[in-house]
């Protein structure tokens, strides 16, 4: 099978709710397209949430998704308006990435970071387990959605958490009442806690990853 036929079979079942689907997608695309982001941006977790931006506008415009454009060239493409509009919200351009390659490939902290190499791995380790987690409940939550046409509930999901809009914001671009937006983004936000506690994830700093703005 041709890399383009994969990949098409792999987006059908995407479009299906294959959780599995999903998760061969992130398997494939996440580390490159957060080496792209990293490159670009200062920090490791603000690459990180570009990321998780890219994944989560590619479930939500998949319907739209034009099949003769390769997957690559598209994740690719959404990460780079992600990165746009972060580096607009600083108001600045692309700063030297946190991380640096040394002569093997392998990722080094800069000089002068005093934290040991056994904590930093243990925090990436913990970053790494969060994203997983947002992303597989954002994928059964968007699907879930999708096949019952609950678009508002979509719509306003994408305006806080990906656009970044506030609450008032998201209810004057949907005409909705800012009450109504807070009971999607807490339902959103109470899925993904009891999905953390299952998972046995302690520690999660979910204003970091800005779900309780």
């Amino acid at each position: 099978m041709s890399s383009q036929n994969a990949d098409s079979l792999l987006i059908e079942q995407i479009r299906t709710g294959d959780t599995a689907a999903w998760e061969e997608l992130i398997e494939r695309f996440e580390g490159r397209l957060l080496a792209f982001a990293k490159s670009r941006l200062r920090q490791q977790a603000a690459a990180e949430d570009v990321i998780q931006e890219t994944f989560m506008g590619f479930l939500i415009s998949l319907p739209n998704y034009n099949q003769e454009t390769p997957l690559e060239s598209y994740l690719f493409s959404i990460a780079a308006h992600k990165l746009t509009d972060h580096l607009r919200k600083e108001g600045r351009r692309a700063m030297l990435p946190l991380l640096f390659q040394n002569a093997d490939g392998k990722e080094n902290e800069p000089a002068g970071d005093a934290r040991r190499a056994s904590s930093l791995f243990r925090s990436q380790e913990g970053k790494v387990a969060e994203h997983r987690i947002i992303s597989q409940v954002l994928f059964k939550l968007i699907t879930n959605w999708k096949q019952n046409e609950d678009f508002e509930r979509l719509k306003c999901i994408e305006l806080l958490f990906v656009v970044g809009l506030s609450n008032k914001q998201a209810s004057e671009e949907l005409q909705i009442s800012e009450q109504a937006v807070a009971n999607h983004k807490q339902f959103v936000v109470g899925k993904l806690k009891e999905a953390a506690q299952s998972a046995h994830l302690r520690d999660v700093n979910w204003n970091e990853l800005g779900l309780e703005k």
